[in-house]
């Protein structure tokens, strides 16, 4: 079973993606992990990488195809895998169409986590991170005991750039212009399934898996 999740930043496909990976026991195959994995370790395609994300801009689509496809073809991908933050542009997704049809194989289905761009503005913004040992919070649905500093080491806490609100509706700019085409685009393969990822999370997940199965 190979799936797409879809959705705009924020939207919360990548706990869904781990989610799905875990109960159907198949890899979460996510492009945000590769590049940051990339970026720890100080590789020019981390730090080429890194410009662009920390600008709120979607990484071109020569740095991502080929690490992505390298990492689809090994043998943990064999029953298939949860790809999350990947393809993003219609040139993506038809070069992965393409090298999947060559080997035999299609996707799926593409699942698409459906938020309104308010929600995510108001989700993204109210998060906070611990710089210094890496905790997350969110001011409304996860916040710390004292306000602006965190429970586990006791440092400040901050709005990390990627999260302001200025970035975010930057980042969802790009995504309706470069990302949302992908809707039509699978919609057209008859694989497009659509849940209301307004929902709680554990209801959202109920309906990814009423249409997996």
């Amino acid at each position: 079973m190979k799936i797409i999740m879809l959705g705009a930043p924020g939207a919360g496909k990548g706990t869904q993606a781990k989610m799905i990976a875990e109960k159907y026991s198949i890899p979460h195959v996510s492009t945000g992990d590769i590049f940051r994995a990339n970026i720890k370790n100080g590789t020019e395609l981390g730090k080429e990488a890194k410009g662009y994300m920390d600008a709120g801009k979607l990484v071109p689509d020569e740095l991502t195809v080929k690490i992505l496809l390298d990492r689809v073809a090994q043998d943990d991908c064999k029953n298939g895998y949860v790809l999350d933050g990947f393809p993003r542009t219609i040139p993506q997704a038809e070069v992965l169409e393409d090298a999947l049809t060559k080997l035999g194989d299609k996707i799926d289905y593409a699942i698409n986590v459906d938020v309104p761009d308010e929600n995510i503005v108001r989700r993204m913004s109210g998060r906070r991170a611990c710089l210094k040992c890496g905790a997350t919070y969110h001011i409304e649905h996860i916040p710390p005991k004292q306000e602006g500093i965190c429970d586990t080491c006791g440092s400040e806490l901050v709005l990390r750039d990627d999260d302001k609100p200025e970035t975010v509706q930057n980042r969802l700019k790009v995504y309706h212009d470069q990302t949302q085409p992908l809707i039509d685009f699978y919609t057209a393969k008859n694989v497009l399934k659509t849940v209301d990822g307004t929902k709680d999370m554990k209801d959202v997940f109920a309906d990814i898996t009423a249409i997996l199965g």
